[in-house]
């Protein structure tokens, strides 16, 4: 109980030599009410951010796995790039035996000239899909049907429009049951799908483009040659690693690739890309707020100057108070407490100034930091740095004012 009426009575002797001397004190407390304020603004836009880049991976689905053909450099002067193509049956060899796949879609894209009645547009974009794309995409038809297994086996001539096509191409709102030449081909528009902003790893357009999709096997009838990529989802993100083996064993077989072969083809899992970003991020964050916090060494260093002057000008009230009986104990406490208080109260107002500083980071125009927020985990490291601070760098000044002797000190002019 007595330790406790002490501590309490060493803290508010503390407040009032700070209140005392405001304007010394807020100067001394400077260095760290910028270091915190600094940590905490840096923390919470590199987090604001993450989560933005986080946020547009999402958009392409964090499930996704990429394949296409490719041309190693020791082979490019003996294969052609047509040689490497993937081909519709090893997208329906893929699906059957890479357990860790759920659904798939070969691609192709091409650009041809459209008609819609008297509205003609060159090199508009037509995507040749299996009904699939729609889910792995996550893009769904709004007005009329997507395409069914029937269309793709059957190679019907009906396609797909988003609404920037129907714009482009001057189509009614609902243009479902109006016809389009597609390359001099009469197709039947069945649906329009919705459109996706573009994520930075698309370009980040302003405007997104027209597109016409068509049944894949349509596109095949088309041009047999067009470049296809497949576009898998996993079962499980777990599964990232083990989909890249499956994948890789029924391509190698199927292409008769010896051990010592360079892999024909390329495999991307999109997991594989946020996992690297998440711990290249996290070592961003761990670097800059290490940069960033020599300012509170440097506030550290203002606090035990400060302290050192504190003790010089206190001299004869430390002695005083010894020779009525205050134990060295007491006297390192009180400059200690005193240390640390001015660094609470610094790191306070520093995290309240670098809260100011995130919610304008969330309003700067044409900056992706909407999601800046200051984590739990940064007010509680302020706050222990703050302290560690006070310690550290008043243990030395508190240390030589309860070493003082008592005699020495009330003679101290």
């Amino acid at each position: 109980m007595i330790l406790v009426r002490v501590l309490f009575q060493t803290v508010f002797l503390s407040l009032g030599q700070i209140w005392a001397n405001k304007t010394r004190a807020l100067l001394t407390a400077l260095g760290i009410i910028i270091g915190v304020a600094s940590v905490i603004a840096v923390i919470a836009g590199l987090g604001g951010l993450r989560s933005f880049v986080l946020k547009e991976f999402d958009t392409l689905g964090a499930r996704k796995v990429y394949v296409w053909g490719w041309v190693p450099q020791e082979l490019r002067a003996t294969m052609s790039w047509g040689d490497a193509r993937l081909t519709r049956y090893e997208a329906e060899l893929i699906l059957e035996h890479a357990e860790a796949i759920e659904m798939l879609t070969p691609t192709t894209s091409r650009r041809y000239d459209v008609r819609a009645g008297s509205v003609f547009r060159r090199g508009v974009q037509v995507i040749g899909i299996w009904p699939e794309w729609h889910t792995i995409e996550d893009r769904q038809v709004m007005l009329g049907r997507p395409f069914v297994s029937a269309d793709d086996e059957e190679a019907r001539q009906v396609c797909i429009v988003n609404e920037t096509a129907i714009e482009e191409l001057e189509l009614p709102a609902d243009p479902t049951g109006e016809f389009l030449l597609i390359n001099r081909r009469r197709f039947l528009i069945v649906g329009v799908v919705e459109t996706k902003e573009a994520t930075i790893f698309q370009g980040g357009s302003d405007t997104n483009p027209a597109e016409i999709l068509i049944p894949h096997q349509t596109a095949y009838t088309m041009n047999p040659y067009d470049w296809i990529t497949i576009t898998a989802q996993l079962r499980s993100t777990n599964e990232a690693e083990e989909a890249r083996a499956q994948i890789r064993h029924v391509l190698r077989t199927h292409r008769g690739l010896g051990p010592d072969d360079p892999d024909t083809f390329r495999i991307e899992v999109l997991q594989r890309f946020i996992d690297q970003f998440n711990n290249l991020a996290a070592g961003i964050t761990a670097v800059a707020g290490a940069v960033v916090s020599i300012s509170l060494l440097v506030g550290g260093i203002g606090i035990m100057n400060i302290m050192l002057v504190s003790v010089s000008e206190r001299t004869r009230e430390i002695g005083l108070r010894k020779a009525v009986g205050a134990r060295p104990g007491v006297i390192l406490t009180q400059f200690l407490v005193e240390a640390v208080v001015l660094c609470t109260v610094g790191g306070l107002i520093g995290l309240a100034i670098g809260q100011g500083i995130t919610v304008g980071l969330r309003h700067i125009p044409q900056m992706p930091l909407e999601g800046a927020s200051i984590p739990a985990w940064a007010v509680a490291l302020s706050f222990a740095f703050s302290s560690g601070v006070g310690v550290i760098f008043g243990m030395f000044p508190a240390i030589k004012a309860a070493r003082l002797n008592p005699i020495d000190a009330l003679r101290h002019e």
